[in-house]
């Protein structure tokens, strides 16, 4: 009869167990509590951060990466004390033409921010956006930094639409270039909605007022495609931002926004 081995006992798996690092940063980053506290966005947020205009407990924070307890730290932006807490507000603007879409220029040219003063606004809001020194339209103002953060992100694609009135008649073949994209500093712009309005064919300068809906942002985009098709714009006007329009509301007035419009917005 054979000798029976002896048993061996194979060893157990082991299960791994996840330690946290004891030098965990703690806090909030700065650009979060930035946005939450109604001061921008959190990109907006960031380029404050690297202007050297954000302290905490009266140091300047240079650094994105740079974490605060709100409520705990004190904190406070171009000197000002941070409010946290403050209630959500949201007004749509029609910006007029010779306003700068900025809380403050060193040109002092008047911006959004005095519009909205003008019109019995009263706390620290700033535009959603930008719109053109030379531009007029719809413009939100809004102290609530998330949703400015989903409104501009390029990600969500969120329309705008824009009535322009162009230099010329455009043909079939200029509104397909708009349409597919113009080539803008080396980048093609995304695909655009893109139709005529009316044309003015018989003033001493031809014109035509056309209808184009984007879903970006770059800089002064609307004004560079038209350029790019030989057809520079004369006046240029936002009527809608994803599904916010009013056709209503003049140059310089200000309305709140609706619950409805503000969920819809989210969306």
């Amino acid at each position: 009869m054979a000798a029976q081995r002896p048993r061996t006992s194979r060893p157990r798996p082991t299960t791994k167990t996840f330690t946290e690092p004891a030098d965990k940063p703690s806090g909030v980053r700065l650009q979060k509590i930035l946005s939450h506290a109604g001061v921008s966005s959190r990109r907006v947020a960031e380029e404050l951060i690297r202007q050297g205009r954000v302290e905490v407990n009266g140091q300047v924070a240079v650094e994105l990466g740079t974490r605060a307890n709100p409520g705990v730290d004190d904190i406070r932006v171009d000197g000002r004390r941070l409010k946290l807490g403050a209630e959500r507000k949201y007004y749509l603007m029609y910006k007029p033409r010779g306003v700068v879409s900025t809380r403050s220029d060193p040109q002092q040219r008047t911006t959004v921010i005095e519009v909205l003063a003008r019109a019995g606004v009263k706390g620290y809001f700033y535009p959603v956006g930008r719109l053109d020194y030379d531009s007029e339209g719809l413009i939100i103002m809004t102290n609530d930094g998330d949703l400015a953060e989903k409104v501009t992100h390029p990600k969500h694609e969120l329309e705008r639409a824009y009535e322009v009135r162009v230099s010329g008649l455009p043909d079939e073949r200029d509104l397909a270039r708009l349409t597919r994209g113009i080539l803008i500093e080396g980048r093609r712009t995304l695909p655009a909605s893109v139709r005529v309005v009316r044309t003015y064919p018989d003033k001493s300068e031809p014109q035509a007022l056309i209808e184009i809906v984007i879903k970006e942002g770059r800089n002064r985009q609307v004004r560079r495609m038209c350029e790019g098709t030989g057809h520079p714009v004369m006046e240029l006007r936002r009527t809608r931002i994803g599904p916010i329009t009013d056709r209503r509301i003049r140059p310089g007035q200000v309305r709140e926004l609706t619950p409805d419009e503000v969920r819809a917005l989210t969306k």
